[in-house]
């Protein structure tokens, strides 16, 4: 890494290690130094292409081993604000890099099998769960937090299930899919805003549907601020179609396992983060559901 700093006339005067990269502080700049992904380059290219260049400036070449960008200082802002220009320069990427690929159904069909199989494997591995738990002469705190709840799970689980037949419905006669860049990693730690709005660490970035970046900053941030906001502004730039809405919404309802130890304490937190989830997803669904059923009743 020494070399590479070299090779570009920096002379670091102060390291400062950040997650997976390194911090080079220079006498009057600061660089940004990472292990390189090597198809970095190819999502770059095409960025460059379609311009958008909300990245941060390159110095390294392609051959380098190591990538070398500009340090961006962030301006303060309310978080609240942040995230909103975030999913306007998401809203952005995926207008500019908007394509159309063809599809056979045994694509479609996959992503059908893999939830549908997700969803019986919840299902048995919970009803296990409280199947031990009845057997249980005095309830610990967290099978007693569980046992209370587990209908709640069933409930999310059996939502997925009836939507993804819906969802099956409406694509099974596709033959094309619509795709975008997906940076595939969005959160707020993810995004600068300086001079503009910048993203960072795009080396898990690939050709996808537009909505797993939703679904990525849902998981990440679902309980920080109102997704109802955040997907409103979002559609208003980019608007989903209903097919992929709908999948949307069926990943993001999905409960997740819950791995068990022995730290009660743990596990309370746990499943009550977990129960947080639901209900904070069922408040951001429930819109939705509430239009569709006016629409319906008329």
């Amino acid at each position: 890494m020494i070399e590479e700093i070299k090779k570009y006339g920096i002379h670091p005067i102060k390291y400062q290690k950040r997650g997976k990269a390194l911090i080079v502080e220079t006498k009057d700049k600061k660089y940004v130094i990472k292990e390189k992904n090597r198809s970095d380059n190819k999502i770059y290219d095409y960025l460059e292409s379609r311009s958008f260049n909300y990245y941060p400036t390159i110095l390294s070449s392609y051959e380098d081993d190591y990538e070398i960008t500009s340090f961006l200082e962030q301006i303060d802002m309310p978080n609240e604000q942040k995230i909103l220009d975030l999913i306007d320069l998401v809203s952005l990427l995926h207008n500019k890099t908007t394509h159309y690929k063809e599809i056979d159904i045994s694509d479609y069909k996959k992503i059908y099998e893999d939830i549908s199989n997700n969803i019986d494997y919840l299902y048995s591995y919970y009803t296990d769960i409280i199947t031990l738990i009845e057997t249980e002469v005095f309830l610990s705190p967290s099978s007693y937090l569980l046992a209370c709840n587990i209908s709640k799970i069933y409930a999310s689980l059996n939502f997925c299930k009836g939507e993804l037949d819906k969802w099956y419905e409406l694509i099974k006669n596709e033959t094309k899919q619509r795709v975008v860049v997906v940076h595939n990693n969005l959160e707020l730690d993810h995004f600068i805003r300086n001079n503009k709005s910048y993203l960072i660490n795009w080396d898990k970035a690939k050709i996808d549907m537009p909505i797993f970046d939703i679904y990525k900053l849902y998981k990440k941030h679902n309980l920080d601020y109102d997704f109802n906001e955040i997907l409103k502004r979002y559609e208003s730039n980019y608007k989903l179609k209903n097919h992929e809405r709908l999948l949307l919404f069926i990943l993001v309802s999905l409960p997740e396992k819950i791995e068990f130890d022995d730290n009660q304490y743990n596990m309370c937190v746990k499943i009550s983060n977990m129960i947080d989830y639901i209900y904070k997803t069922e408040k951001f669904l429930s819109p939705y559901y509430s239009k569709e059923a006016k629409q319906n009743q008329h």
